[in-house]
């Protein structure tokens, strides 16, 4: 009789809501400065009235068009980081308001809104508890932002789909869920599958103590599909973007040799219905 390897455990993981804001918060606190030194040329931080840019693959909502019109439209960026999402919004004719759980990040977002006419506002909160009063916003939006950083993002959706008014859109980008099979290597060695698809353990980092100090939280397409359902909203869409061929940079794991395989980012459009 053949032998196989043992099933990997499907479980949602044990590192809790408190715990994974607090590791957020401390790392993206501390790693602000090098993160928009290396990044935040690509993000578009520098230009006047910011960039909006899904992911590593550099699909712009200026080209996707995912959030539809946007003038004189309510929207809420959850993790919005230095906001140059937010400020694009805003010299869009919307009424922008960022979210985000590091005062780091919202420390770049100040400076970069220095030159701007008006400032976007900005909110220091963790996006499992929004804090906002139901049906405060006509969109909600998040590139990279939260979402696969939070530990119960069921509970991010409900609490999304709350603040929308009826009709309003959600459209957010995370990582494509298959990615986690694949070690977060952008050469040769990240072309191999080394975890189970199915495996929800988060992948987290310590210090010497034992205080978690980073952590991400994997879901799978079908995961993120019930989540949405579930918060009562309506799935329209699911974006995979082509890593185009004139883009050589590589982004982490993200990379022209990886992108020509398999999808890096998941964008997913869903509506709250009327």
């Amino acid at each position: 009789m053949t032998q196989h390897p043992p099933r990997a455990p499907r479980v949602l993981g044990d590192i809790d809501s408190v715990t994974s804001e607090s590791a957020s918060r401390s790392w993206w606190d501390t790693e602000a400065d090098a993160y928009q030194a290396e990044h935040g040329a690509f993000l578009g931080n520098a230009i006047p009235g910011g960039d909006f840019v899904w992911g590593p693959e550099r699909l712009r909502e200026e080209d996707a068009g995912l959030l539809g019109d946007v003038a004189s439209r309510d929207v809420l960026e959850i993790g919005c980081g230095a906001a140059p999402c937010a400020r694009w919004l805003l010299a869009r004719g919307a009424r922008p308001v960022g979210l985000d759980v590091s005062v780091g990040m919202l420390a770049h977002a100040v400076s970069a809104m220095a030159a701007d006419e008006r400032p976007v506002p900005l909110i220091l909160a963790g996006a499992e508890h929004l804090p906002f009063a139901d049906a405060s916003f006509d969109l909600a939006c998040s590139a990279f932002g939260a979402v696969p950083f939070v530990a119960d993002s069921a509970r991010l959706m409900a609490e999304v789909s709350r603040v929308l008014r009826p009709g309003g859109r959600w459209v957010f980008a995370t990582n494509h869920p298959m990615r986690w099979m694949f070690l977060d290597d952008p050469g040769p060695e990240g072309l191999q599958v080394a975890l189970s698809y199915f495996d929800r353990t988060p992948y987290s980092e310590a210090d010497a103590d034992g205080n978690v100090t980073y952590v991400e939280h994997h879901r799978t397409m079908g995961d993120r599909v019930r989540e949405i359902v579930a918060a009562g909203l309506v799935l329209e869409d699911v974006v995979e973007p082509e890593w185009p061929d004139d883009l050589d940079a590589e982004w982490g794991q993200w990379s022209p040799l990886r992108g020509a395989f398999f999808p890096g980012t998941a964008i997913f459009v869903c509506r709250k219905p009327e």
